[in-house]
This record gives structure tokens, C-alpha cells and sequence, in this order.
């Protein structure tokens, strides 16, 4: 073999050993562990979201101990960290409730419970403890409009995770519902009522204002306070009172004017909240009945108050 030759084979041997050396030193280094070829892996272990089927809950109300068992396909629906029902609502739904109706009115033994589901990842945006319970008084509400005694109606909320919105963020039917056959003789439930409403006369709620401002946040302990409200309008046939107050900065009649604003401001976030409209009323007392001392800023802002209690 020549000279010539040796060097050429040489040549190629080394080019194919600097491949090889290139191939899993280099690569792997550059690419990630294994080879390079794991950039395709990892398009195919990419980890796809799972898509999951809305749930999609019938209108289903029956009487254990009696003879009315209503099944429709159609429900009350909701938005996501919403507790207002989806408009329209489907005639079956409508004419189910009236059904409802006249064999309560039949019936006066007989109450609904309304259980409203929501989820953990929703907001809640009510003045409720939670959306399951502002979704219930919703259908609540409902069921009273289209002639349902609210005395006859029991309202709760409940976590439930396993219910899914479709791909508009609609939830189909996020409640259940039961008839229950009430034993008169039994008053501990009307006993518990009464106790929470007198708590409530003897604590109004209270809300605060800075200067100039008609805005509401609640507290979680402000937010049992409205639902006990709602319950003893409900189940007692007892009046809202919404009296707005004001601190001694400027003029007293202005004051007045104030706070009438404050009490209708309160009043119409009680109303969008599911108590009637009807069943509130509301007064102002401006500046003329201070809880603190007015010369004082801390004083001012304790003044600057919206009182809700019922009669």
C-alpha cells in the first residue's frame, strides 16, 4: 500500500471516529441527556390538558312521601362565579315550577329545599357566605315570583366540586332539590330562626363609608349576617330596615341627603343580592344620632354607617 493511500484511509478513519466521538459527546452535552432525538420525545410525552364533559344536572324534584316526582332535562343555569339565572329560562322549567306550586299550595306540610352547588375555583361575588347558597335564594326568588310562598322554601349551598362548565363557562343545573314534610309539632327549627333574627335586631349589620362613598365589602361574618336576614324575611314575613347615618362634616340637610343615598345604595345591593325589593325599606338619620366622637377622625369614620336589621 503507498504512501498515498495510507494517508488517505487515514484521513477517512478519522473523520469517522470525530463523527462517532461528535455523536454522543457533543450531542448530548448540546441536546440533553440521552440524544438529541429527545426533543422529539419530549413533543410526545408534552403533557395534553384533559377536556372535561359540562355536567349537565336534570330538574329533578320528588316527594318521598307523596305523589309528586318531576324529572325535566332543562335546568336553571348559572355562569361561572355568577349567581344570576341564565335568561331565558326554558318553558319546561317554567311550567315544572308551576306545577310545583299548586301542589304546594295543596299542600301547605310541604316545603322545597334548594341546595345550590359551587366550586372552589369560582369567585364568589355575592353578598352570601358562598355562590351555592346565592344561586339557591336566586331560584329561591324565582319559585316566590311565580307564586311559591317563601315560608314553604329552605335554602342552602354546598361544595361540589364534580360538577364542570362547557366551554362558555355555563354550569347546567349546578342544584338539587327535595321535598320535606314538615311536623308541626316540631319548633325547633322555627325556634333557631327566631334566635338568629333576634341576634340580628340586637346587632344590626353595620356598613362603613369614607366620606363621599356609597361602596360595600363584607366580611365573612357580614356575609352569614345577610343570609340570616334572608331567611328571617323569608320564613317571619319581617321588613329590612336600611337607616343611613353620616359623621357632622358639612351641612346637616346635606347630610340627610347622604345618607338616604347610603341606605338606597345598600338597598339596591341587597335587592341584586335576592331580597325583594318589597320587603326593604329605608330612612336616613344624617348626622343626628353619632355612635362616636365626631371631633376625631376615628370618631367621624365610626359615624359614617349604614345600619340593616329587621322590624
Amino acid at each position: 500500500m503507498s504512501k498515498k493511500t495510507s494517508y488517505l484511509l487515514g484521513i477517512i478513519l478519522t473523520i469517522i471516529l470525530g463523527t462517532i466521538l461528535y455523536y454522543f459527546l457533543c450531542c448530548s452535552v448540546c441536546c440533553g441527556e440521552g440524544s438529541c432525538e429527545h426533543k422529539e420525545d419530549e413533543t410526545k410525552s408534552a403533557v395534553i390538558p384533559e377536556i372535561k364533559d359540562a355536567t349537565r344536572n336534570a330538574f329533578m324534584i320528588k316527594d318521598a312521601n307523596g305523589d309528586f316526582n318531576l324529572k325535566l332535562n332543562d335546568n336553571f343555569n348559572f355562569k361561572t362565579s355568577n349567581f344570576s339565572i341564565l335568561q331565558p329560562v326554558a318553558g319546561d322549567v317554567e311550567n315544572g315550577v308551576l306545577k310545583l306550586k299548586d301542589y304546594l299550595l295543596a299542600n301547605p306540610s310541604k316545603t322545597v329545599d334548594i341546595t345550590g352547588f359551587y366550586k372552589s375555583d369560582e369567585v364568589n361575588n355575592s353578598a352570601y357566605p358562598n355562590l351555592g347558597l346565592a344561586r339557591a335564594n336566586s331560584v329561591k326568588n324565582y319559585l316566590v315570583l311565580h307564586g311559591v310562598s317563601s315560608k314553604q322554601i329552605d335554602t342552602y349551598g354546598e361544595l361540589n366540586d364534580a360538577i364542570n362548565p362547557d366551554e362558555n363557562s355555563t354550569l347546567f343545573g349546578p342544584l338539587k332539590f327535595g321535598v320535606l314534610t314538615t311536623d308541626a309539632s316540631d319548633t325547633s327549627a322555627i325556634e333557631a330562626l327566631e334566635k338568629a333574627c333576634d341576634a340580628v335586631r340586637t346587632n344590626p349589620l353595620v356598613l362603613h363609608f369614607k366620606t363621599g362613598e356609597a361602596a360595600i365589602a363584607l366580611t365573612s361574618e357580614q356575609r352569614q349576617k345577610i343570609a340570616d336576614i334572608s331567611h328571617c324575611v323569608d320564613k317571619l314575613g319581617v321588613k329590612v330596615q336600611v337607616v343611613g347615618h353620616t359623621d357632622n362634616t358639612g351641612d346637616a340637610a346635606n347630610n340627610v341627603v347622604l345618607g338616604q343615598q347610603r341606605a338606597d345604595f345598600a338597598k339596591s345591593y341587597l335587592i341584586r343580592n335576592g331580597i325583594l325589593e318589597g320587603n326593604i325599606e329605608t330612612s336616613s338619620k344624617g348626622q343626628t344620632e353619632p355612635i362616636a366622637d365626631n371631633t376625631t377622625e376615628a370618631g367621624r369614620s365610626e359615624n359614617r354607617r349604614t345600619e340593616i336589621t329587621i322590624n
